[in-house]
């Protein structure tokens, strides 16, 4: 008797357990909402229809110069003079930069006489050459010694020549990266010049929105500097493989106004005008539900609405072209999404 009184203790605990529990499940669900399916939803439609675009659409992208380099030092030698400043205009072949040559033109004066010497020694040797004095192996080894102190004369010639540094094409010197006094090494950058006569001007797009640019068309561009100056440019790239955000390069060529108002790195936009692109079925782009991998819309189809799957051509402003999926005058819902399910019913909320 004495062992059977905690068992049962322990069932009379378990058993006001279980009550509780189901008592707690019991309240749970009747503070659970529970949706009827069947119940209608209000929503409103939009029916679809071939129709052209007509919106503009802007692109911001970056402006360069069509040609950039940094003049970089072939000789070492300390700099002597900068012949020109930051913000110049030079004209191709100028002098930007003077570079100290004096080592060099010692060296040269040391050949010069080494030269001279052969010279004279060539002269002597083809006379004694002739009387069969000498050898004429020892001749030739004169006129060999003459012509390796004219090679190294030309070389040291050609560095004195790059000692003074000259522009490679008409430009402007957009930054200067060293100072009178310091030490050029060859490799060593020491100007930027860049060519602003044209530039470039690189926007990034969508696969879905390469079909708007076309190779040597013109699209109005704009700085954002300058608001009301109104640009022409034409396409002359388009990227032929996308980054890692699938986006392709698209890049324009323009010329720039005569004072060069357009700099390297300002930003801009290219506007598309979208009236242009083929006729398609469009609808608001608000009404696509799912990723943009597996667009979807929702058609009420005799009071019922049914996911669709369809594939965009491509997304211009607020709007997008739809390749396949859909079919002119298809009912198409734009607002009503909550609770809204395939198979639903539905009532069309009247304009």
């Amino acid at each position: 008797m004495k062992k059977l009184i905690p068992i049962l203790f322990l069932v009379g605990i378990f058993a006001i357990i279980v009550i509780q529990l189901m008592k707690n499940k019991d309240v749970s669900e009747s503070r659970i909402y529970n949706y009827d399916k069947e119940k209608e939803i209000i929503v409103k439609t939009q029916n679809v229809s071939n129709s052209a675009i007509d919106a503009n659409t802007e692109f911001s992208g970056i402006f360069n110069a069509n040609m950039e380099t940094k003049i970089n030092a072939e000789v070492q030698g300390k700099i002597l003079r900068y012949y020109v400043n930051e913000g110049q205009q030079v004209k191709k072949g100028q002098k930007l930069i003077k570079i100290d040559d004096q080592l060099l033109q010692l060296q040269l004066q040391s050949v010069n006489v080494q030269i001279d010497g052969l010279k004279s020694d060539e002269k002597r040797f083809i006379v004694l050459a002739d009387a069969d004095a000498i050898q004429k192996v020892q001749l030739e080894k004169i006129q060999n010694g003459l012509k390796s102190a004219e090679i190294q004369r030309s070389t040291i010639l050609e560095k004195i020549k790059k000692t003074t540094i000259t522009a490679p094409f008409n430009g402007v010197v957009s930054m200067k990266m060293s100072e009178i006094g310091s030490f050029a090494a060859p490799g060593m950058p020491l100007l930027l010049l860049s060519d602003l006569s044209e530039v470039k001007f690189k926007i990034n797009v969508s696969e879905n929105n390469l079909p708007l640019f076309e190779l040597k068309q013109s699209y109005t561009i704009q700085a954002d500097a300058y608001p009301d100056l109104t640009l022409t440019g034409v396409v002359t790239q388009i990227g032929s493989k996308g980054n890692r955000g699938n986006s392709f390069p698209i890049e324009f060529t323009l010329q720039n106004t005569k004072d060069q108002q357009l700099k390297s790195n300002m930003f801009g936009k290219v506007k598309v005008d979208a009236h242009a692109a083929k006729d398609g079925i469009v609808i608001p782009s608000d009404c696509i539900v799912g990723s943009d991998i597996t667009p979807q819309v929702y058609v009420v189809q005799n009071g019922i609405a049914t996911l669709k799957t369809i594939k965009v051509a491509r997304r211009i402003n607020n709007y997008v072209v739809v390749k396949s999926g859909l079919n002119e005058n298809d009912k198409v819902i734009i607002s009503g999404f909550i609770n809204l399910f395939d198979g639903a019913n539905v009532v069309v909320m009247k304009d």
